[in-house]
Order: structure tokens, then C-alpha cells, then sequence
């Protein structure tokens, strides 16, 4: 199938609280990450990155004007594609070996990630498109040839660090499952999570290579115990501490 050129490949959408939204528009929802951007007085952050199939930092390079800290949730290629861009990275222990050397799932085909894991995600409740793309960004621009490029951390989080932007601060908090350092980012004076994959308003996957369904369980049932004002997922639309509370329960009604 010939695909068309893009236009604009990142989209933004402005939250309160100095929050942004950059979305590749013409990824299918199955791939398609949030990239989360935050103001603070003194620095800002980066929470994920997208694919790397078009230039974050072209894209959105007057949001990065001031100091910033790229945090990668967890290790997957829909959420470090990016990351090489930035010189400050950040991510969980048990991530870092995944993002200096990409080797785990990744492509843009269905083809590209097997058969089997295909599969499993299909399982999970996901539409696996044959192709991850609607639009190409650039004309000559190669599905197969598609890389995560390594990005080496230039520092770990664990659980209970806090990164400090000046006016506001965010706990990191540890929630393995859906990889084994998968992380959110809590701040607890406005009740806001940035979960990553821990949770989103749609199919989570404790069937990946890495994942655990005993750690996921442990780690919905913390996210029960939090005071949450809005969840702002890898995936899908942000919700609140009601739908939060109904994806947890459904989940652990399953799997617990």
C-alpha cells in the first residue's frame, strides 16, 4: 500500500498546569505514544518520547529551549524512539541496559514484531494493523528500514526519587508489570500521575516479553492507594481517579 507524505507529524494539545501534549498524528492508536512535556520554574520535563520516526526536537524545539530532562518510562521502541535527541535521560535500573543497546520488540510492521507476539497482543484485545503508519514523514522514507537508535541514560531513578523542577516536584514511583522498570511520575500537590504503560484507558499487557502479572498486580493495587486528580497514560485519552479505579478493579478482579 502506498502511503502519503505527512504534513506536520507531531500535534500538541495544552493542559492545565503547564502541561503539553505532542502526539504523532499518523502512528496508528496501537503504537501511538503520548508524549508528555512539563514547565517548572527552573526545568522542565520530558516524559517519553515516541518512536523516532520524525524529529521530536525539530518539531517541538521551542518547548526545549530551557534545561530538560527526557524521563523514559519503560524500554519499549514506542516510548524511546526519540530519546537519543536529548542529552539528559533518565529511566529505572532495570531499563538501562535496553535503552544504550535496542533489542527487544520493535518495527513498524506487523511483520517486523513476529508472529507470535503479534499474537499475543491481538489476545490482549489490540487491532494489529499490518502497518504502523498512515503517512510517511518524508518521502524516501524506508518502513523496514526503521532503528531504535541506543540512548544511553546519563542517570537512574528509583522508587521514592524526586525530581525537582523548582515550583513543583514529582515522585517517581516504581510499578512493574508491564515491564520490569516501568515507572510513574506522581506529583502530589495538584494529584497528578504520569503513569506511562503502568495503566491507560485501554488493553494492558502483562504477556510481553519481561512483564509479570504478579509485579502488575502489586502495582495497580499502589495506584488504588493514590490520591490521583488526572491520570495522564502512555496511552490513550487522560482520565480521572474514577476510571482509574474502574481499569485497576477490572483488572485485578482478573488477574489477582
Amino acid at each position: 500500500m502506498t502511503l502519503p507524505i505527512a504534513d506536520t507529524w507531531f500535534v500538541r494539545r495544552s493542559f492545565a498546569d503547564g502541561v503539553t501534549l505532542l502526539s504523532e498524528r499518523y502512528v496508528d492508536p496501537f503504537a501511538r505514544c503520548n508524549v508528555w512535556h512539563v514547565r517548572g520554574r527552573e526545568r522542565d520535563l520530558l516524559v517519553d518520547t515516541g518512536l523516532g520516526v520524525s524529529s521530536l526536537q525539530a518539531a517541538a524545539g521551542d518547548l526545549f529551549e530551557r534545561p530538560l530532562t527526557a524521563v523514559l518510562t519503560h524500554a519499549h521502541f514506542d516510548h524511546i524512539g526519540g530519546a537519543y535527541e536529548f542529552s539528559e535521560r533518565v529511566a529505572h535500573g532495570a531499563e538501562i541496559d535496553e535503552l544504550a543497546a535496542p533489542s527487544g520488540f520493535r518495527g513498524l510492521t506487523a511483520r517486523a514484531l513476529g508472529d507470535e507476539l503479534v499474537l499475543r497482543l491481538r489476545l490482549a484485545g489490540y487491532d494489529v494493523p499490518e502497518q504502523f503508519l498512515t503517512a510517511l514523514p518524508h518521502a524516501d522514507y524506508n518502513l523496514d528500514g526503521y532503528r531504535v537508535q541506543s540512548a544511553p541514560v546519563t542517570g537512574t531513578v528509583e522508587d521514592g526519587s524526586v525530581l525537582d523542577l523548582g515550583d513543583r516536584a514529582f515522585e517517581v514511583l516504581h510499578l512493574p508489570g508491564h515491564s520490569p522498570g516501568s515507572i510513574g511520575l506522581y506529583e502530589r500537590a495538584t494529584k497528578t500521575l504520569f503513569s506511562g504503560d503502568a495503566i491507560y484507558d485501554g488493553p494492558l499487557l502483562s504477556d510481553l516479553p519481561g512483564s509479570s502479572i504478579s509485579a502488575y498486580v502489586r502495582s495497580l493495587r499502589r495506584l488504588l492507594s493514590l490520591e490521583v486528580e488526572v491520570v495522564h497514560a502512555g496511552h490513550e485519552p487522560s482520565f480521572g481517579s474514577a476510571r482509574l479505579r474502574e481499569i485497576a478493579e477490572s483488572y485485578l478482579a482478573r488477574w489477582a
